[in-house]
């Protein structure tokens, strides 16, 4: 198996116990979106001496927490589970890491990203507007499908520029995916 260097922040033992199965990684968990100064500043920590992954539930509390540890530690590496992967199989839990599959997790670490404030900005916001990734409908699917295409998660119309942008995203990597998201629409038709 796989061994991650870094540690991976993630939301719980489940989520835990399921990577473990996938690779052999070191794991800390926030219990919830709710992170004590204690576990922040063990974070802080971890990622001056080996580096920390955040790899959270592809969900509203993921990304909250996601926002909270890569404020308070800027050179956190991120990794991203798609909302497809992480879906229980039983109906009404709640999407999560914990419900991936070992290949799905191994996928989502295979493409690592760091954020970098001073990126500069190489998708504009007329290249969203001209890929219909937002304003106007299905615009929310489109940018379900790029962040899935691109791994870099789910973002609302308002930060996805941002997210982009700090990942640096290459035009032709968002090219290729905007191409991809609408022969699908193409084929729906």
């Amino acid at each position: 198996m796989k061994k991650i260097k870094e540690v991976l922040v993630v939301e719980g033992k489940d989520d835990t116990k399921q990577i473990n199965q996938a690779v052999v990684a070191d794991t800390i968990e926030t219990r919830g979106s709710a992170i004590d100064e204690d576990t922040l500043a063990l974070i802080q920590k971890l990622a001056d001496q080996r580096g920390v992954i955040i790899f959270t539930d592809p969900d509203f509390s993921g990304e909250k927490i996601r926002k909270i540890v890569a404020e308070a530690v800027p050179n956190a590496k991120h990794a991203f589970l798609p909302k497809a992967e992480g879906r229980p199989d039983k109906a009404g839990g709640s999407l999560g890491v914990e419900h991936a599959s070992p290949a799905a997790i191994r996928a989502a670490l295979d493409h690592v990203y760091t954020e970098t404030d001073a990126a500069p900005t190489l998708i504009t916001h007329e290249d969203l507007m001209a890929a219909g990734l937002i304003g106007g409908a299905g615009a929310k699917a489109r940018r379900e499908q790029l962040g899935e295409l691109l791994q870099i998660g789910y973002v609302n119309g308002k930060q996805l520029e941002k997210r982009l942008r700090m990942f640096s995203i290459q035009p032709a990597a968002f090219a290729e995916a905007v191409k991809t998201i609408r022969s699908k629409e193409d084929l729906h038709e």
